[in-house]
């Protein structure tokens, strides 16, 4: 953990009717200085989305050599690339080359995100997906976050359900297809 970085605690129930993942289990997340509370609660559901076996925070803004969330597997192997945000294509084509699969979560404009990266060497460009919440979604959910959360996840047909300590908010999760 950072210097200075805030604690949050998720009691988590995730149920991902769409990929057929059904857990509960508990995250401790650390926010660095730097790190904006959207940028967290993007990380944190970009982990939720896409919890398998393996699945990891890495040690966040200060490396740089890692995505913001990754999975490994059982030989330490990276698999799954997933970034958060508006990642620059240098860090896309490093992380596609690594992981077999690579997608990109943000709490940004997803017009504006993948503008940037536009006429960029991109390895494998076609197969990374960019993934966005309805407008306001991320906003809204940060007004309810605490320390301690419990957070109740459900995804059915690309809609998510969240309820973030009693308040439940609603998005469609846009997939923008391949950058």
């Amino acid at each position: 953990m950072a210097t200075g970085s805030t604690m949050h605690t998720f009691t988590v129930q995730l149920a991902d009717v769409d990929r057929g993942v059904y857990d509960d289990f508990t995250l401790r997340v650390a926010r660095h200085p730097s790190e904006t509370d959207l940028y967290m609660v993007t990380r944190l559901l970009a982990y939720c989305l896409e919890y398998e076996e393996g699945i990891a925070f890495s040690e966040g803004v200060s490396s740089t050599d890692e995505p913001a969330v990754l999975v490994r597997d059982l030989t330490g192997t990276i698999t799954a690339w997933i970034e958060v945000g508006a990642p620059d294509a240098a860090r896309l084509h490093y992380g596609s080359k690594l992981a077999d699969r690579v997608a990109v979560y943000t709490h940004r404009d997803p017009a504006k995100v993948a503008a940037a990266w536009v006429g960029k060497k991109i390895h494998q460009a076609e197969a990374i997906t960019l993934r966005s919440f309805d407008p306001g979604f991320i906003e809204d959910a940060v007004t309810a976050l605490e320390r301690r959360n419990t957070l109740t996840l459900s995804v059915t047909e690309a809609q998510l359900y969240l309820d973030l300590n009693g308040t439940s908010l609603t998005s469609a999760l846009h997939d923008h297809g391949a950058v």
